[in-house]
Formats: C-alpha cells, structure tokens, sequence
C-alpha cells in the first residue's frame, strides 16, 4: 500500500511538471522590453524647386533647419561645441567642400593594438612606444571659418545635447544628402534662437512613418 502510494505521489508530481512545461511552451517569449524606441535624427522633403539652399542652427536644441527659397525643406539634430569650446553664433557661408577630411587639431592616440589610449588628443600629445596618433575623420566637410569650424559627418552621443570640440556634427547617414545639395557660399546662420520645426516622436522598430522622401533613425 505504501509502495503504491508512492508511486502515485510520484506520477502525480511528473504530471504537475509536465503541465508546467508544456504551459511555458506554448506561451511565446515577451520581446517588447527588448525593443528599444527609434529617435528620428532628420527628415529630408527637399521639393528641388527654385531657390537656394539655407541654413540655420539652433544651439538651444541642437537642430538644424533647412530652407529652399523660404520653404521648410527639412531638419536634423547637430552636436555642436560642448562646454569650453563653445560653437559661437552669427552668420557664416559655406567656403569649402571637401569628401575625404581629417581635423589637424583634434584626434586620438592608439596603441600597437588598435585600442584607444586617449581619445581627447591632439598633434601634440604624447605618444608613448609603439603608439601612434590618429586625426580625427571628418567626412562631408563644409568649412564655415578659417580657423577650423565647419560641418561634417560625426558621432551625436545624444541627441540635443552638445559634444564636439566646436565644430557641428551632424547625422552620418544624412549628411551626404546635406552635401550635394549645399554650394560653397550657402548662407549658414546659428543663433540661439529656437528651431521651428520639431522632431517627431520616437518610434518602434519596423515602423517608420510615411510621408517623407527620407527618415533616418537612431537607436536611442
């Protein structure tokens, strides 16, 4: 009798188990955690009519605003100088274009290996033995001064807040667009006024919104 009742003890236990397992297969995982939300970094609805291209960057919200003839022909988000090389406001043109550009002020310094040893140099810093220093790329250059200042492709950590060492980054993937549609002399204006236009919202992944010739988005 005691033989017996342990044998149904122990059936009685697989089964619970066995409900138990077959409960959790059937259910599929909940991925929406590991979903994370899109930040638009720009919008591009450039109508190719008459007129020339503007510029203008806000430094309040990091953005910039595009213009053919006065008419709103996109935005993106920028980086520009982060506290104590601050992007200074007024009026610019764009006075260069070049492809292929690397800073010849700001770097960094790597070792034999590849990794990073100081990733805030310059031509002058120290290079210890089998070292080498690295000049910062800056694709899609568009010069605004003669003492350094321009835009071009570069990394924007976090969108609507400042990160260069002075110069205005703006979004890899877009920045090729900005340049074939910009000429040496477009009128480049930053100020700390307000942007006009504002971004969209966040959206989830494989949902892009319509209406827009071109949207890049971030993982945020």
């Amino acid at each position: 009798m005691f033989h017996f009742f342990k044998l149904f003890k122990n059936s009685f236990c697989v089964g619970l188990l066995s409900l138990a397992s077959l409960s959790c297969g059937v259910s599929e995982p909940d991925t929406r955690a590991s979903r994370k939300p899109h930040k638009i970094m720009h919008q591009w609805y450039d109508d190719g009519g008459p007129g020339k291209v503007t510029i203008h960057i806000s430094l309040v919200d990091q953005i910039a605003e595009y213009q053919r003839g006065g008419r709103n022909i996109g935005w993106s988000y920028v980086a520009t100088g982060k506290e104590g090389r601050r992007t200074a406001p007024g009026s610019y043109k764009i006075t260069e274009k070049i492809v292929d550009k690397h800073s010849n002020r700001y770097g960094w310094v790597e070792d034999e290996f590849g990794n990073v040893v100081n990733g805030d140099a310059t031509p002058g810093s120290r290079v210890g033995e089998g070292e080498s220093y690295v000049p910062a790329p800056m694709p899609f250059w568009m010069r605004l001064t003669n003492y350094g200042i321009g835009m071009h492709a570069g990394v924007i950590p976090k969108p609507g807040e400042t990160a260069s060492h002075g110069c205005i980054r703006l979004p890899k993937d877009f920045v090729p667009i900005l340049f074939d549609s910009v000429v040496v002399g477009t009128p480049v204006t930053i100020s700390n006024r307000p942007a006009e236009q504002r971004p969209m919202r966040q959206i989830e992944p494989g949902s892009p919104p319509a209406n827009y010739s071109t949207v890049v988005t971030q993982a945020y």
